[in-house]
């Protein structure tokens, strides 16, 4: 029998040894892809050295590519990753990155005439002019994520001072002093626009939606550790409240549009080819979901609030309904969207697409659970192991690097498409690695 248990001992303390081994190597795996493998193919190549900022195109084997359009969204995410780059690495030359991305913020997409940051400009910095895309929250919002994620890492007060700018410039021009939240759309002098009959059914033009409130409240955390601010706080926790007990709705997921008083707007009572054709504004986003449960959760901590328990539960219940209805149980990876019809309980997938960054949100989220839940009978860990293996699979360029912005599974055709464009950038995925792997680290120092 003492020979049975000193086996038995060994043996145990051998399998340890080699969970705690793989753990490692898991958390070194992130770590290398996303700075070998991401980061450093993105940048310098990415740095437009003539007209400022970024270059938008970025080819599937890393080149620069032919149309150079600059978004305020893509441009401001590259200030921000590379400047958590350098705040994870240290490396000084993604602080340059950084700046270089700033000084372009700073000097061409800021408006200096009616303030506000231009939704959209020419490769070389002229605005262009789109319905109803002059200025948006959701755009601003990003501006204020990456001006104070570069604050925080260069002590550059002129970059806080433009974000303190731009949240009083929301604060005057976007945030609905009656029903709460921010107007989307706005004119160029920042009027929000109003919605009316002669636009189209399927435009958002004049709605409030998820999408900018869940990136406000994501700004507005980063904006608040870096300037704790009284109005900064108010609003923050307004919109954790408003996404929270408002947006998220009673199967746990979220409504994605919404009439300026919080209205859903739903297509429910329309038959499935008028549903199909309002699939931007009415359908369950799994990966919104599961981000959302992750920036909620970021949101009440750094508020420090005392109900984090609850929106803990509320994210919970959002993974879960992704993780019940959302997921590929056979080759694995998010789909793109569903719906409930009427009539049925059950959620029907009506996108079988699966976008990159939902797979990149899903793992950082996939492993809070874990940290949160480890006995959970939804056996997180074992769903983003599950997630990981497709995201490496289908999802990342083992030849070239980079991830693809669609699942190959789904769209083969994506291996030789843009790994940039002018809605993907790194920053998605960086965040989501950088996440895990402290996450992954975290979770071995519990166990020992």
């Amino acid at each position: 029998m003492l020979k049975y248990n000193t086996l038995m001992i060994v043996v145990l303390m051998i399998f340890i040894g080699c969970a705690e081994k793989k753990s490692n190597n898991l958390a070194d795996t992130f770590d290398k892809d996303a700075k070998e493998e991401l980061i450093d193919k993105w940048y310098p190549l990415a740095l437009d050295k003539d007209d400022g900022g970024y270059y938008t195109n970025i080819t599937y084997d890393f080149k620069v590519g032919n149309e150079h359009e600059k978004m305020i969204v893509t441009q401001s995410r590259q200030v921000w990753v590379t400047s958590k780059a350098y705040k994870e690495y240290g490396d000084k030359e993604y602080l340059t990155y950084a700046e270089h991305g700033f000084k372009f913020l700073r000097d061409v997409m800021w408006d200096k005439e009616n303030g506000g940051f231009h939704t959209l400009v020419t490769k070389e910095g002229e605005p262009i002019m789109k319905p109803y895309e002059a200025k948006t929250a959701y755009g601003n919002a990003f501006a204020i994520y990456a001006l104070a994620a570069y604050y925080d890492v260069s002590k550059d007060a002129e970059a806080l001072e433009l974000a303190k700018k731009v949240f009083m410039w929301l604060e005057e021009h976007s945030h609905d002093k009656e029903y709460k939240g921010y107007f989307q759309h706005m004119e160029m002098d920042g009027t929000p626009i109003v919605r009316t009959e002669d636009i189209a059914s399927t435009s958002d033009a004049g709605y409030k939606d998820q999408n900018s409130s869940i990136h406000l409240m994501e700004a507005f955390t980063e904006l608040y550790q870096v300037w704790k601010d009284d109005i900064v706080k108010e609003r923050l926790t307004e919109l954790l409240l408003l996404i929270r007990d408002t947006i998220v709705n009673d199967k746990y997921s979220m409504d994605l549009f919404f009439t300026p008083d919080w209205t859903p707007v739903s297509f429910r009572e329309e038959s499935k080819e008028v549903i199909q054709e309002h699939f931007y504004l009415d359908h369950v986003s799994f990966g919104h979901d599961v981000e959302t449960a992750y920036l909620m959760l970021e949101a009440s901590e750094v508020l420090g609030r005392t109900d984090t328990e609850k929106t803990l539960e509320i994210g919970k219940k959002m993974v879960d309904h992704s993780l019940t209805y959302g997921l590929d149980n056979k080759l694995g990876g998010f789909y793109e969207g569903g719906y409930y019809f009427k009539g049925d309980d059950v959620l029907t997938i009506t996108n079988y697409d699966k976008n990159w960054w939902a797979q990149a949100e899903g793992l950082n989220t996939l492993l809070i659970m874990t940290r949160m839940y480890p006995d959970d009978k939804m056996n997180y860990y074992e769903k983003f192991e599950d997630l990981w293996k497709y995201t490496q699979q289908y999802m990342m360029d083992d030849k070239y690097g980079g991830w693809y912005s669609w699942g190959t599974d789904v769209r083969p055709e994506v291996k030789k498409e843009l790994k940039g464009h002018v809605w993907k950038t790194t920053y998605h995925n960086f965040r989501a690695l950088i996440n895990c792997k402290h996450q992954l680290e975290f979770l071995k120092k519990k166990k020992s």
